[in-house]
């Protein structure tokens, strides 16, 4: 059995380019007068030990959110991965005795409260190295709890290999898969994320009619 205590950072993803959304910080887009940055921010903190935010371009942009910030692992926007090296090598500086992080998009405004927990006992339970996610078959490939001696090995992928793929990167590894309940990709899916401007709206609807579910009305 593998042991998956130890601190866990949480390390949020905004290093992308928003594409979809005409580009700019779609995590610092008003919901409910508040930016969904901050919503994502309090459903994690309670979950991780630290929470780190991995985004690129002038980090003063965030200081008003009190987290540590670093930009890419790699360079040229290699997409999750290298985000999720920027946390591995983040918390090897800054957390004695980290082993782990847990790695969030910052556009999942609704994500479920147990996630961590969830992910570190399907570690521990099946004897994998890191976990993945699923809301029933649908893979959820940017949430994931990753061992932070892994970095190496992900610099090695994303700078030598040229990986960028998630789950490329992930099947070369035991996996411990965390699956919940089936969801449509709807505001009730807790992995609902904002892509595009009619995400947003449907989002600042779930939260005037609940239909989001009241623990994601923080």
């Amino acid at each position: 059995m593998v042991n998956a205590e130890g601190p866990v950072v949480g390390v949020l993803l905004a290093g992308g380019r928003a594409r979809r959304m005409g580009g700019g910080d779609k995590c610092l887009l008003d919901l409910g007068g508040v930016p969904v940055l901050a919503r994502v921010i309090a459903r994690v903190e309670g979950q991780v030990d630290t929470i780190m935010l991995n985004t690129n371009g002038d980090p003063a942009r965030f200081a008003a959110f009190g987290v540590a910030t670093a930009a890419d692992g790699v360079g040229g926007f290699a997409g999750p991965l290298a985000g999720v090296l920027s946390g591995m090598e983040w918390a090897l500086r800054h957390v004695p005795g980290a082993r782990w992080i847990a790695s969030f998009p910052t556009d999942t405004p609704f994500l479920p409260l147990d996630l961590v927990a969830r992910m570190r006992a399907a570690v521990s339970a099946e004897g994998a190295e890191l976990a993945t996610v699923f809301s029933g078959s649908r893979a959820q490939p940017v949430f994931g709890l990753w061992p932070v001696d892994m970095a190496a090995d992900l610099r090695r992928g994303l700078a030598v290999d040229g990986v960028r793929k998630v789950d490329k990167w992930t099947r070369r590894w035991r996996r411990a898969a965390v699956v919940y309940d089936a969801g449509d990709g709807g505001v009730a899916d807790p992995f609902f994320n904002i892509n595009r401007p009619e995400d947003l709206d449907l989002a600042r609807q779930a939260l005037v009619s609940g239909a989001s579910g009241p623990a994601a009305r923080c």
